[in-house]
């Protein structure tokens, strides 16, 4: 038997959404051990004066209670 934490992450980046996810990935693998599942939970983007500049993906990444 096996219990699982989630947490949610926001990645940004200025090319697209799925750069967003894997920079929020990333990120968390850096800090966390045995990921198991991410989940896009939302995406929208950042505005300036009108403009876009950075794609957001909120994210929901599980991963193992050791």
């Amino acid at each position: 038997m096996s219990v699982y934490k989630i947490i949610e992450l926001v990645g940004t980046s200025p090319v697209s959404w799925e750069d967003a996810a894997k920079q929020a990935i990333e990120k968390a693998d850096q800090t966390l051990r045995g990921l198991r599942i991410a989940e896009i939970i939302k995406l929208d983007m950042k505005l300036e004066d009108g403009k876009l500049v950075a794609y957001r993906a909120r994210v929901a990444v599980s991963f193992k209670y050791e």
